[in-house]
């Protein structure tokens, strides 16, 4: 019997360990291998030095940001503003490239879309799902009234675009955007925090019957 109870102890703290070390490991891992698949990209050899490991991604960072700064001034902007309206009305090639543009700008441009959480209820009145208004005004579709609300799936990178009555939706404010997409794309499994970072404690279960 003893023997038994230290195998189940050992059983748990073994799964407890896995608990812990799982989303460190895996979160290094994919920060490794983007490091690694743009260092190979941009791999710099010096001469009597070989390749410096890491220097890709320097020169990749600094490309960058040197692009974010020169795209302020005025006449850098203006060449930018042509190439994207050469890019905007070039067939197929402007299909691609405005999809992930808005895509781009929805999540970290200035014209950000999913920084509305709301309420949806889609299949029954009293079942709903988290959602981010990308849409106000559907009147372009003929369909007054209404708004588009982007409803993210849970452990994907997908999700459906609902166009929805307004009485359907329902803001919601004590909720931050981030939070949000994290609770609906973690299957809800991941707390919420209030304003002041405090996590909020999830309501009392009712005694089982």
């Amino acid at each position: 019997m003893k023997k038994r109870f230290t195998f189940t102890r050992l059983l748990q703290h073994f799964f407890q360990g896995v608990i812990v070390l799982a989303p460190i490991f895996f979160t290094g891992y994919v920060i490794y291998w983007a490091f690694t698949l743009v260092d190979s990209f941009f791999q710099v050899t010096i001469p009597h030095v070989g390749i410096i490991p890491g220097l890709g991604v320097l020169l990749v960072i600094v490309g960058i940001a040197a692009v974010g700064y020169l795209s302020s001034s005025f006449l850098v902007k203006r060449l930018f503003d042509l190439f994207d309206y050469l890019l905007e009305r070039t067939p197929v090639i402007k299909y691609i490239y405005t999809s992930i543009k808005d895509v781009f700008d929805a999540f970290i441009g200035e014209k950000r879309k999913f920084d509305h959480p709301v309420l949806v209820t889609v299949y029954a009145d009293d079942v709903w799902e988290i959602g981010f208004i990308t849409q106000q005004d559907m009147s372009q579709f003929g369909l007054e009234e209404m708004m588009a609300v982007y409803v993210p799936m849970s452990y994907a990178i997908s999700g459906k675009v609902y166009l929805l009555p307004r009485h359907k939706v329902r803001p919601l404010d004590n909720v931050s955007a981030a939070d949000a997409m994290k609770f609906a794309v973690s299957g809800g499994v991941t707390a919420l925090y209030h304003e002041h970072g405090s996590r909020r404690h999830p309501p009392e279960q009712p005694p089982a019957v």
